[in-house]
Formats: C-alpha cells, structure tokens, sequence
C-alpha cells in the first residue's frame, strides 16, 4: 500500500487516533491491525499515539511515522515554505501527545518529544513566514515539554524566552499568549521550588479569566488546571 496522490497527512493523523481508540476499546480487528508491526499479543493499556502512528505508517509501506511525516514534507518546493510545514506538522504532533507524557514515559519516548520541539522551534526561525509569535509559542512548547518528562533545569532556560518575546513585541502576541507566558513561569517556578511560585500561579489565572475570546480563554483556563504543579496548590 502506498500514499495517495491526495492524502493529507491530518487524515493520516486521525487515523492513528482512531486506531488507538478502537484497540483500546477492544474494536474488531483492531488488535489484529496493531499486532502485526510487533510480537506477540498487543496490551490496550500501553498501546499509545505513537505505536497507533507505527501501525499507519506500516500499512502504507513506511518503516516508521517519521518517514511519513519527511514523504508528505519533499513535496513542498519551496524551503521557506518547507520549514514552515515542517514547524506546523512537529508542532501539531507534539501537542497530541504533550499531555500522555511523564517522568515515567519511556527515556526514548521522553528524547523523542524534546528534540520535536527544539526541532519545530528550529523550522519556525528558518522559516520566512515565520513570526515572532511562533517563536514565542515554541519556546512555550519546549518548556513544557521539560516539565512534563521531569527535566526542570531545561523549562529554566525556555520559559522566560516567551515572556521576553511578548515584552520586546508585544503588538505581535494576543491576550492569551501573556496568560500562557505567565502559567509556564509558575509552573517551572513550581517545579524548581521557587517561593514565589504560588504568586505566579495566581497571575497567572487572573490573566486567563481576562483573555477576551471567550473560545481562548477556556483552553488557557484548561491549560491551568492540567498538571503537573509539582505539588503547588492553587490558590
């Protein structure tokens, strides 16, 4: 089997996702499907995005979700223009499987998600449609990403970055990136044990109750209530 002339690579994303809902939900012939790139039975408890993504890649004659993603990425002419899919596609992936990660996820599952964000940050400053914004937005992305596989010491260096963007630019951002700016501050505070933190954290959520949209604002105040807040109690 191979890749259509017309096939988009959200589709293809959407197919994993079903796939992973119908083996965990123990779908006809789901179990079939995702045993046959492994060995042995498949456990619905620890069959994840990324082994759904395995399965898809291999019914269209891929060794891996990877080579899907670079297949779909060499028909784009332009290298601007590549960056930039590049960015979207890293950072659309990344945010499906962002909030499965913990300090107990696999250390290749944890490496794998790290260097897709520090990638996508990448493909956002080569790309010439690329702003400011973007910028900011991934650097979001990389410290959360650090916090949520328990490294810290990296959300240090990242998540003042997007604050910083907004500050030197702040007509390039909307209301929600400030919300989001002030939620990943506490959250590296939290986990650094920081004293402030709680502070933070209280700014943080008074910033996400004036985020104007009111679509945004709900996503910002659902981002605030995921964990992990390292044991920082709201208030």
């Amino acid at each position: 089997m191979s890749l259509p002339a017309d096939a988009e690579l959200g589709h293809l994303r959407t197919q994993a996702k079903d796939l992973r809902l119908a083996v965990i939900n123990a779908h006809p012939g789901a179990h079939a499907r995702a045993a046959a790139i492994g060995a042995g039975p498949v456990d619905p408890a620890r069959f994840g995005l990324h082994d759904a993504q395995a399965v898809i890649a291999h019914e269209y004659g891929f060794r891996r979700w990877q080579d899907v993603v670079s297949a779909f990425g060499s028909r784009r002419p332009s290298q601007g223009d590549l960056h930039r899919w590049f960015a979207v596609e890293l950072n659309n992936e990344l945010g499906d499987l962002l909030f499965e990660l913990t300090p107990h996820t696999p250390r290749a599952e944890q490496d794998r998600a790290l260097y897709q964000a520090y990638a996508a940050c990448f493909h956002w400053l080569e790309a010439g449609s690329g702003t400011v914004a973007n910028h900011g937005r991934a650097e979001y992305t990389i410290a959360w990403t650090a916090l949520a596989i328990g490294r810290p010491h990296i959300a240090v260096l990242h998540a003042p970055r997007y604050a910083e963007l907004i500050a030197q630019q702040p007509d390039a951002f909307t209301d929600w990136d400030g919300a989001l700016a002030a939620e990943v501050l506490a959250r590296t505070a939290a986990a650094t044990g920081a004293p402030d933190a709680g502070a933070l954290r209280s700014h943080a959520g008074h910033l996400a109750g004036q985020v104007a949209d009111p679509g945004a604002r709900e996503v910002v105040q659902d981002r605030l209530g995921r964990q992990p807040w390292f044991g920082l109690s709201q208030g």
